[in-house]
Protein backbone atom coordinates (compact mmCIF):
# COMPACT_ATOMS: atom_id res chain seq x y z
CA UNK A 1 0.00 0.00 0.00
CA UNK A 2 2.83 2.40 0.82
CA UNK A 3 4.49 1.79 -2.53
CA UNK A 4 1.30 2.64 -4.43
CA UNK A 5 0.99 5.92 -2.53
CA UNK A 6 4.64 6.73 -3.27
CA UNK A 7 4.19 6.17 -7.01
CA UNK A 8 1.01 8.27 -7.04
CA UNK A 9 2.79 11.04 -5.16
CA UNK A 10 5.69 11.01 -7.63
CA UNK A 11 3.28 11.17 -10.57
CA UNK A 12 1.47 14.16 -9.07
CA UNK A 13 4.81 15.88 -8.51
CA UNK A 14 5.81 15.37 -12.17
CA UNK A 15 2.44 16.60 -13.38
CA UNK A 16 2.71 19.78 -11.32
CA UNK A 17 6.31 20.39 -12.38
CA UNK A 18 6.02 19.66 -16.11
CA UNK A 19 2.97 20.91 -17.98
CA UNK A 20 3.27 18.44 -20.85
CA UNK A 21 2.88 15.30 -18.73
CA UNK A 22 -0.86 15.86 -18.48
CA UNK A 23 -3.35 14.66 -15.88
CA UNK A 24 -6.82 13.15 -15.73
CA UNK A 25 -8.52 16.44 -16.65
CA UNK A 26 -6.30 17.24 -19.65
CA UNK A 27 -8.40 17.91 -22.73
CA UNK A 28 -7.55 16.64 -26.18
CA UNK A 29 -6.77 20.20 -27.32
CA UNK A 30 -4.35 20.79 -24.41
CA UNK A 31 -2.58 17.50 -25.07
CA UNK A 32 -2.18 18.16 -28.80
CA UNK A 33 -1.02 21.72 -28.14
CA UNK A 34 1.67 20.45 -25.76
CA UNK A 35 2.80 17.90 -28.35
CA UNK A 36 3.11 20.57 -31.04
CA UNK A 37 5.01 22.92 -28.75
CA UNK A 38 7.39 20.14 -27.75
CA UNK A 39 8.01 19.36 -31.43
CA UNK A 40 8.63 22.99 -32.36
CA UNK A 41 11.01 23.49 -29.44
CA UNK A 42 12.94 20.38 -30.53
CA UNK A 43 13.17 21.66 -34.10
CA UNK A 44 14.49 25.02 -32.92
CA UNK A 45 16.99 23.50 -30.48
CA UNK A 46 18.49 20.96 -32.92
CA UNK A 47 20.77 22.80 -35.36
CA UNK A 48 20.70 20.01 -37.93
CA UNK A 49 16.90 19.74 -37.93
CA UNK A 50 16.59 23.50 -38.25
CA UNK A 51 18.97 23.41 -41.22
CA UNK A 52 16.95 20.59 -42.78
CA UNK A 53 13.69 22.54 -42.51
CA UNK A 54 15.37 25.70 -43.81
CA UNK A 55 16.65 23.81 -46.84
CA UNK A 56 13.29 22.14 -47.47
CA UNK A 57 11.42 25.47 -47.25
CA UNK A 58 14.14 27.41 -49.11
CA UNK A 59 14.33 29.91 -46.25
CA UNK A 60 17.12 31.05 -43.93
CA UNK A 61 17.57 29.26 -40.62
CA UNK A 62 16.71 32.47 -38.76
CA UNK A 63 13.41 32.81 -40.67
CA UNK A 64 12.48 29.17 -40.02
CA UNK A 65 13.36 29.57 -36.33
CA UNK A 66 11.23 32.71 -36.15
CA UNK A 67 8.30 30.95 -37.85
CA UNK A 68 8.51 28.01 -35.43
CA UNK A 69 8.63 30.34 -32.45
CA UNK A 70 5.57 32.19 -33.78
CA UNK A 71 3.71 28.92 -34.30
CA UNK A 72 4.38 27.92 -30.68
CA UNK A 73 2.00 30.63 -29.46
CA UNK A 74 -1.16 28.82 -30.60
CA UNK A 75 -0.09 25.78 -32.61
CA UNK A 76 -3.61 24.30 -32.77
CA UNK A 77 -5.60 27.51 -32.95
CA UNK A 78 -7.62 29.10 -30.17
CA UNK A 79 -8.92 26.82 -27.43
CA UNK A 80 -12.38 25.41 -27.98
CA UNK A 81 -15.25 26.77 -25.96
CA UNK A 82 -15.87 24.79 -22.81
CA UNK A 83 -19.26 23.27 -22.34
CA UNK A 84 -20.54 23.78 -18.80
CA UNK A 85 -22.52 20.90 -17.39
CA UNK A 86 -24.46 23.26 -15.09
CA UNK A 87 -26.53 24.78 -17.92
Amino acid sequence: MGERYNIHSQLEHLQSKYIGTGHADTTKWEWVTNQHRDSFSLFVAQHDMLSYFALAENESRARVKFNFMERMIQPCGPPPERMDLDD
